[in-house]
Order: C-alpha cells, then sequence, then structure tokens
C-alpha cells in the first residue's frame, strides 16, 4: 500500500454541517491527509452548503422531496456520489434513513457519527435517554454503516462524563464539541490502516 494514501470523501449533509465543517477545517489546517471531493445536501436551504461553497468545495443538492419513494433517491443519490469516485462516504448529520441497496453499495466505504456509546442509545434522543438511564458516561462514535440501524463496526468513540446538573442540551453540547474532534480522528484512523 502506498504511504501517501490521500481518500476523496463525499459528505452527506441535511443541515449546519458542523461535522461536516470540522473535518474540512482538519484538512485546511493539515491534520487531516484527505481531499473533499463534494458536499451534497438533501436539503436546498441547508446552511452547511454555505460554508462548503466558501471553502471552495464543490456542492450539490438532491432534495428527497422531489422523489416519489425512498429507493428512486437513493438510486440517483447513488449515480450523483458515483460521479465523484470517493474512497468514503461520510454522514454528518444527514437526515434520511438509507436503504439496503444505498448501504450496500457503499460496503466498508460508508462512514457516520452517532451521538451515544453505542451499542448503547441507537436511534433519537440520545443524550435525554442517557440521563434518564441514569449513566456515568455519554458520548459519540463514528461507525461503518451497514443495513442494520446504528449497528456497524465501531471506528472511534469519545466519551464525557454525564454531570448531575446536566440537561440534554448540556450534554449534548459537551458531546458536539467531541464529535468535532472526534470524525477527524476517526477518518486519520483509518487512513493510518489503509497505509499499514
Amino acid at each position: 500500500m502506498s504511504d501517501t494514501f490521500k481518500p476523496k470523501l463525499v459528505i452527506l449533509i441535511s443541515g449546519r454541517g458542523s461535522n461536516m465543517q470540522s473535518i474540512v477545517k482538519a484538512i485546511q489546517e493539515n491534520e487531516l491527509n484527505a481531499e473533499v471531493s463534494a458536499v451534497i445536501s438533501n436539503r436546498p436551504e441547508a446552511p452547511g452548503l454555505t460554508f462548503a461553497q466558501q471553502s471552495d468545495i464543490t456542492t450539490r443538492i438532491l432534495d428527497h422531496k422531489d422523489f416519489a419513494t425512498r429507493e428512486t433517491f437513493d438510486q440517483q443519490l447513488i449515480e450523483l456520489i458515483d460521479t465523484f469516485k470517493p474512497d468514503y462516504v461520510v454522514l454528518a448529520g444527514f437526515m434520511r434513513i438509507l436503504s439496503a441497496e444505498f448501504v450496500q453499495h457503499y460496503a466498508n466505504r460508508l462512514i457516520n457519527i452517532h451521538p451515544s456509546l453505542l451499542p448503547k442509545f441507537k436511534g433519537m434522543h440520545t443524550h435525554q435517554r442517557a440521563i434518564e438511564a441514569g449513566e456515568t458516561e455519554h458520548g459519540a462514535t463514528v461507525h461503518f454503516v451497514t443495513e442494520e440501524l446504528d449497528a456497524g463496526p465501531v471506528i472511534l468513540q469519545a466519551k464525557v462524563p454525564l454531570m448531575a446538573y446536566d440537561t440534554e442540551q448540556t450534554l449534548a453540547a459537551r458531546v458536539l464539541i467531541e464529535e468535532h474532534k472526534l470524525y477527524p480522528d476517526a477518518l486519520r484512523l483509518l487512513i493510518q490502516q489503509h497505509q499499514s
């Protein structure tokens, strides 16, 4: 394997794309040896698109509302992503459940970040559920995406302690700080593994 592996990333967002921004900044600051080929959003109004454009990254919009079914949207999304020939497809707040066909197409190349210490608290409202369960720690997980929701192999995790005063909002804010470090770290780890 070449020791100069510089993966091409296509990043999918639905909103502000703060994790996408952390990846782009890590690349700009030479902390991550990767290239963002495109940022794609399923929502035309996603604020993250503006950041990507200001960073001279190609952006595309594929509005899921224009498609009758999840499968037809996913098929069109595959065709769009594949024009950029990515090494990894990175989900950064992409608020869509993906079809089995999509997941299979990008097997071992599709990466997501989830705001819990998987396998705990799959799905939504993870911060509130962690508080209600009386957990002593919480965090975030970067993992490969498989057909089962939030169940793919873990790449890297970051932990934060749960405080007695925590609310869903305070906990979410602390976890998000860790997410912004975790995603570039996880991609760095994948690059190192590819080179070894």
